[in-house]
């Protein structure tokens, strides 16, 4: 199981984000829906390491959380609100989203076996910066290609030539994108099952 914690950064000089960002995370598949814990924090559990995946990138891309990634199990049943969760999990994320705050990509995991969580951290530490670094237009490319469009189709919705769509897939390292996506949801997984033993 997967809670995450999430910290809205430089809360103190800029608006409140929470509210429209709880709307985003809240259309996702989700054992218990995000809320919002205190102030500029907000939390959901999450079952699925690809929801997790999707989620954090989604946060990072925004570029105003920290994101704490805890793995554990949960105290059950669960209640109805995701503030009142208990469990090592929950412990997780906590530690988590402190040690995101001061990372390069403003992500962290914890989990019960130290080095498989260190794995999972780094592979979406590393996504993040891919993500992060991307431009407008590489972000829109990657978005058209993500729905399963040609390079053609998407050159066609972007107004630009098939070659543009290259240019920006190519400087965006689209190409990377989906294996390292596949890589970290992995070792998500395996820090997961570790939980279990």
């Amino acid at each position: 199981m997967f809670v995450m914690t999430v910290d809205q950064r430089h809360s103190r000089r800029d608006i409140d984000r929470v509210d429209a960002v709880l709307t985003e995370l809240n259309q996702k598949v989700l054992v218990r829906p995000f809320e919002r814990t205190a102030g500029d924090e907000l939390q959901g559990v999450i079952d699925g390491a690809d929801a997790a995946v999707e989620a954090a990138l989604g946060l990072i891309r925004d570029g105003h959380w920290s994101i704490g990634i805890g793995i554990g199990t949960v105290r059950e049943p669960l209640p109805q609100a995701t503030r009142a969760g208990h469990g090592p999990a929950f412990e997780a994320a906590r530690d988590a989203v402190t040690r995101a705050k001061n990372s390069l990509a403003g992500i962290a995991v914890t989990g019960p076996v130290p080095e498989t969580a260190a794995r999972a951290e780094t592979a979406l530490a590393l996504l993040g910066i891919l993500v992060s670094r991307r431009s407008q237009q590489g972000h829109e490319a990657v978005a058209l290609m993500a729905q399963g469009m040609t390079q053609a189709e998407a050159a066609a919705q972007l107004g630009v030539s098939k070659q543009a769509v290259s240019q920006r897939l190519a400087a965006a390292a689209w190409h990377v994108e989906r294996p390292a996506r596949d890589l970290a949801r992995y070792l998500l997984e395996v820090a997961d099952r570790g939980s279990e033993d």
